[in-house]
C-alpha cells in the first residue's frame, strides 16, 4: 500500500510540474518576438517596415507566415495563399468544438481587421477583410487545396456556411 500511495503522490506531483511549467510558458509567449511554431506569441518587436507596394509572388510556395493582431495584440503563424496578386489566409473548423474553444482570433481579426504581417523578417501592415461572397473564392480554395489538402476539392459552401473564414489581407 504504501508504495501505491507514495506513487500517486508522485504522479500528482509531477502533473502539478507540468501544468504549472506550461501555463508559466503560455504566460511568457505573450511577451515574446512573434510566435513559436504553433504557440501564440507577443507583439512583433523585429523587422523591417515595408511600405511600398509588393509583388506578393514571394508568397505563393510559402508554407506558413506569421501575423500579428493589434487589438488584442497577439501574434501566431498561419497559412496563406496567394492568388493574382492579392494574399489570403484561412482559418478552418469555424464551426466545430475547437474551433469554438480555440479560435479567436478570427472573431477579434473581423471585429478589428488590423493586423501586421512578417514574412522573412520583412514586416507588411495590411488590414484583415474577411471575403465570404466573392468571385475570387474558387480559385483561392483552390490554391487552399494545392498547398495544404492534398489537391482535395474544398467547396465553396465551407465558407458560406462559415465553417473554413478566408481572410484577405488588403492594404491599410
Amino acid at each position: 500500500m504504501g508504495f501505491v500511495k507514495s506513487f500517486f503522490v508522485f504522479v500528482i506531483k509531477a502533473a502539478l510540474i507540468v501544468a504549472v511549467a506550461t501555463v508559466l510558458f503560455l504566460y511568457g509567449m505573450k511577451f515574446a518576438d512573434g510566435p513559436w511554431g504553433l504557440v501564440q506569441g507577443g507583439p512583433f518587436s523585429t523587422g523591417e517596415l515595408v511600405e511600398e507596394q509588393t509583388d506578393w509572388a514571394f508568397i505563393k510556395d510559402k508554407d506558413t507566415v506569421e501575423f500579428q493582431l493589434l487589438e488584442p495584440i497577439s501574434s501566431r503563424t498561419t497559412w496563406v495563399m496567394e492568388h493574382e496578386g492579392r494574399i489570403f489566409i484561412p482559418s478552418g473548423y469555424m464551426l466545430t468544438d475547437y474551433g469554438k474553444i480555440w479560435k479567436k482570433w478570427p472573431i477579434h481579426a473581423e471585429k478589428d481587421g488590423r493586423a501586421i504581417l512578417r514574412v522573412d523578417g520583412k514586416l507588411f501592415e495590411r488590414t484583415l477583410v474577411r471575403v465570404i461572397d466573392d468571385p475570387i473564392l474558387p480559385p483561392v480554395l483552390a490554391e487552399l487545396s494545392r498547398k495544404y489538402a492534398g489537391g482535395a476539392p474544398i467547396p465553396v459552401e465551407e465558407v458560406t456556411r462559415g465553417s473554413l473564414w478566408v481572410f484577405e489581407l488588403v492594404e491599410r
